[in-house]
């Protein structure tokens, strides 16, 4: 077991001390769950509350945020989201450790090409043509299909799919159950029975790019579905055929993006935002949670309700319909009373 000082802890990330420097400190914890050999954190004043009550030893604050707790230390630091990120790496298990090399049991196809110390785990399969860039990590059950490309040091949990011809860039991560290159849902309606439309194009995934569990990014119609630099995607989430996602763009769970659509650099999606095709969110833009967007936003715009508008206008709203009631209410002994008496 790890014991360090809150002295040491603040040290770590240049942190002031406020309080017993000398506290003992073993581990990490949220503030409800945190006990007094426990650092905690506390990064927005609304859970001050909790920051009250907590039985935390240590609690990592803002440089600004008054003492939520009497009885314990405080490193104040300009962000406690990235300092306690910091310190529990510190105290985090060590890192776990795979097999390097190439298992008996993964399929190989014919004209692969791999890099210095790439690692492919237990049924694995890499169909003929491939690339897999220098120190990628395929874990067990992965496949990549025809002429695909992987760029150096990925690292692809198991059950991801790479669908042939697709392109990785370097240093991405793809959680289990991701798949990239799923054709595209293009259907011909016109005639009785729905007809296929070929999706001839290829998903480009560009560096450092993470994306999650479950998650699906289709193939395009013909050219790219476009996932670009520091992209961050949530677990569950469609990205249809032909999308571009801009540059260190955020993307929270059960979002789908409609076909065609481009999104913008820096953009939040939050979690289950719909968005119809063929639109464009503009850069900086914060779409809220449950949004439904069916025409452009513009660049740093921030937009709720169904279908999307201003947060303002939509926050008016909502206030407005739960007076309805009371409203009613007043209607109906404003009509009585405005009724000539016999």
């Amino acid at each position: 077991m790890m014991n360090k000082t809150v002295r040491e802890l603040a040290e770590l990330v240049q942190g002031e001390v406020e309080g017993n420097a000398d506290t003992p400190i073993t581990g990490v914890a949220g503030l409800q769950d945190a006990a007094p050999e426990h650092l905690s954190f506390l990064a927005n004043s609304k859970y001050a509350r909790q920051a009250a009550d907590s039985k935390a030893g240590a609690i990592i604050v803002t440089s600004t945020q008054p003492r939520p707790n009497p009885d314990c230390s405080l490193i104040r630091v300009q962000n406690p989201d990235v300092a306690f990120a910091t310190i529990c790496s510190l105290f985090a298990p060590a890192p776990l450790r795979y097999a390097d090399g190439i298992h008996p049991t993964a399929v190989i196809g014919e004209g692969v090409s791999m890099g210095s110390g790439v690692s492919i785990g237990a049924h694995a399969v890499v169909e003929s043509g491939a690339i897999i860039g220098d120190g990628s990590r395929l874990m067990p059950q992965v496949y990549v299909g025809h002429e695909a490309r992987i760029g150096a040091r990925c690292l692809l949990y198991p059950g991801v799919v790479v669908r042939d011809r697709c392109l990785i860039g370097n240093d991405v991560i793809l959680h289990p159950g991701a798949i990239i290159g799923a054709d595209g849902f293009g259907f011909d309606i016109t005639s009785e029975n729905a007809q296929k439309i070929p999706q001839t194009g290829i998903v480009r995934i560009d560096d450092r790019v993470e994306i999650g569990a479950n998650t699906t990014v289709d193939r395009a119609r013909f050219g790219q579905t476009w996932i670009q630099e520091g992209v961050k995607i949530d677990n569950l989430v469609q990205i249809a055929h032909n999308v571009v996602v801009g540059r260190n763009t955020l993307i929270a769970s059960q979002v789908g993006i409609s076909g065609s659509t481009r999104i913008g650099q820096r953009v939040i999606v939050a979690g289950q935002v719909g968005a119809v095709g063929h639109i464009s969110i503009g850069d900086g833009a914060i779409l809220c949670a449950q949004a439904g967007v069916s025409k452009d936003v513009p660049s740093r715009a921030m937009v709720a309700g169904y279908h999307a508008r201003p947060i303002r206008e939509e926050q008016r709203t909502e206030v407005y319909m739960r007076k309805l009631p009371e409203l009613f209410e007043d209607v109906k002994q404003l009509k009585k009373q405005s009724q000539p008496q016999e």
